[in-house]
């Protein structure tokens, strides 16, 4: 199926979202995000966007979904620790008028994407990290609660046997909802979710647990503006997920806007920031996986990967639970 964006029946949908100006209809609101798991995440933010709520808020508690999901070992409570036994969370969003907020190796909070929103609101900074986000996190009612699932200390217990980091191309994927082979060396990664409201605005959030068996301090491209996540409400926005520190040397998010600026369509965008990588890094970028989700202000969105195995759901008025497969380089 082509990555290419949805049209409209009639000027006018069921519910008054969809309007029609100059004879061409606008393809929102929809919401787009990475991984299989997004279609449950998508869902969850068109109860937001099919009431004409903000983009803002459905990023938000769309990606509240998969961090509460204990199956998911990418992601939120599920997450596996790092090297030292630790589940440490990342997490950013930005809105469309450039407010950011973003929580970076939080320990015992389990939903990183709300805490970022209040770093956001209530904070002149963008992010706060280890000690001082559980902190702050506590000052704002958040409770405190054990990370560690009985899934991921065994998993973690397996690989302290031989204490490998190669990474799993896809790993988003295995490890979701599907039976955990004991001894694999699990990587990370994330959700990234883009969501463009019936008036026209764009927002995003980023989450993660990051890289499964980390040094303890590590912090991947997920909680970073212009790495993990970056939205110009001129433009668009660009998510990515996979090995962050490839996509944070390449400022991965924001060069796919910015592309996007210089009138590349959103997979376009997505594939140069994909070759940027194989051109500087060709050696690694055969044995990794990253890849990038855009959408523009029309509607149209795009993804493209290193690897075969990306996916990225849609969700709009026509489908709830469209997935598609991303292209890819390699």
């Amino acid at each position: 199926m082509a990555a290419t964006a949805i049209g409209t029946l009639s000027a006018f949908d069921t519910k008054g979202l969809t309007i029609a100006s100059n004879d061409e209809v606008k393809k929102y609101p929809i919401v787009i995000s990475t991984w299989d798991f997004g279609i449950a995440a998508n869902k969850a933010a068109w109860e937001i966007l099919s009431k004409g709520g903000k983009a803002l808020d459905a990023v938000e508690q769309g990606v509240r979904v998969p961090e509460a999901d204990l199956k998911n070992m990418t992601v939120g409570k599920g997450g596996y620790p790092d090297r030292d036994g630790h589940v440490t969370l990342d997490a950013c969003i930005m809105d469309a008028d450039g407010n950011c907020g973003a929580v970076a190796g939080m320990e015992k909070i389990g939903h990183p994407i709300s805490v970022a929103r209040l770093v956001m609101e209530k904070t002149p900074h963008v992010m706060l990290v280890g000690e001082g986000a559980l902190q702050f996190a506590l000052e704002n009612g958040f409770q405190e609660e054990n990370l560690l699932t009985p899934e991921g200390e065994k998993a973690w217990k397996e690989w302290l046997k031989e204490k490998k980091y190669k990474p799993v191309v896809n790993i988003e994927n295995k490890t979701f909802a599907a039976e955990r082979l004991p001894g694999n060396q699990y990587n990370h990664d994330t959700i990234g979710m883009l969501a463009l409201d019936a008036n026209g605005n764009i927002s995003g959030a980023c989450t993660t647990s990051g890289m499964a068996f980390k040094m303890h301090g590590r912090v991947g491209d997920s909680p970073i503006i212009g790495a993990g996540l970056y939205v110009d409400n001129e433009v668009g926005g660009a998510t990515s997920t996979g090995v962050g520190e490839e996509v944070i040397r390449n400022v991965g998010s924001f060069l796919v806007v910015e592309l996007m600026r210089q009138g590349y369509s959103p997979e376009d965008a997505c594939k140069e920031a994909v070759m940027r990588i194989v051109k500087k890094k060709p050696a690694i970028a055969k044995e990794i996986q990253v890849g990038f989700l855009a959408i523009n202000k029309k509607g149209e969105y795009g993804a493209y990967a290193l690897q075969e195995g990306f996916s990225y759901a849609v969700c709009d008025s026509k489908q709830q639970d469209l997935l598609i497969k991303g292209k890819h380089y390699y």
